[in-house]
């Protein structure tokens, strides 16, 4: 079975080698795939569309307006590989919300958000 670890290493190959002007952009971002529901089965055409899979792209402020841009090649390539679509997030915003649990519930999400936020601007 494939993991969304995979699907999301896929999605990155195929960025890099065929668009590497968006890989750039996206080298600098988190990017995950996010199935909202995994304990349910899919039992049904309409379970399986309600809770497909789709791509998570966490930004820093100083890229979020250039990610969502690129938007529309993004969702191609998520469609290709069966990911209904994606998500622009704002890793800053996310990182200052007060009421956010994420460092307690995602501890491994937290960090890499954090180390994305905190990088230099690639030239």
């Amino acid at each position: 079975m494939i993991t969304e670890e995979d699907l999301a290493q896929q999605f990155n190959v195929i960025i890099e080698h065929t668009h590497p002007q968006v890989w750039k952009l996206l080298s600098q971002c988190y990017v995950k795939v996010i199935n909202p529901h995994p304990h349910l089965t899919r039992v049904n055409i309409k379970t399986c569309v309600r809770h497909a899979k789709y791509i998570g792209i966490y930004c820093p402020d100083r890229l979020i307006s250039a990610v969502v841009e690129q938007k529309n090649l993004i969702r191609e390539v998520a469609l290709y590989l069966g990911l209904v679509e994606v998500v622009c997030l704002n890793a800053n915003n996310l990182m200052r919300d007060p009421l956010s649990n994420l460092k307690q519930a995602y501890p491994q999400l937290w960090l890499d958000l954090l180390w994305i936020v905190t990088q230099e601007q690639e030239l």
